[in-house]
């Protein structure tokens, strides 16, 4: 059903592991995949004046870069076509333009649960976000607690 999937990650090799090692792929062998990271663009408020200075993040790419490669090589020895793609931005709109632009037909993504509370609704609403301006179907895996 799905020919061009789009694997998506917070950069993170347990996130990474959690796509890579994804049951669902199984049932889609013959599918192009696509092994995404998004480098968030970080900035830094600096004094009063209100100036916005863009963190160096050469060091963050080199490691995702890492990360992405090793992903890349997993799915290849587990034959399926695959590639990696490492971008920079805000990550839910970054994966949304990247599948839409590259006729992708699924996006996955990790998800943790978390176990508190008040992170759980105050924190990070990437997985939300990303269902709500993707042109197609998202598959959200969950991570289990180690």
């Amino acid at each position: 059903m799905y020919k061009n999937i789009l694997l998506a990650y917070d950069g993170s090799d347990l996130d990474q592991q959690a796509l890579v090692g994804c049951q669902d792929l199984k049932n889609w062998p013959s599918a192009q995949v696509t092994l995404l990271t998004v480098v968030p663009n970080f900035y830094t408020s600096i004094g009063m004046e209100g100036v916005f200075v863009g963190a160096d993040n050469a060091h963050d790419h080199q490691v995702q870069t890492d990360i992405l490669n090793r992903g890349v090589r997993a799915l290849k020895a587990a034959g399926y076509d695959a590639q990696g793609i490492a971008l920079t931005g805000d990550p839910a709109i970054e994966i949304a333009n990247y599948a839409k632009q590259n006729n992708c037909d699924l996006i996955i993504v990790a998800h943790k649960h978390n176990a508190n509370w008040a992170a759980r609704w105050w924190g990070s609403f990437k997985s939300k976000a990303l269902i709500e301006i993707a042109h197609c179907s998202v598959l959200i895996v969950i991570l289990k607690a180690s």
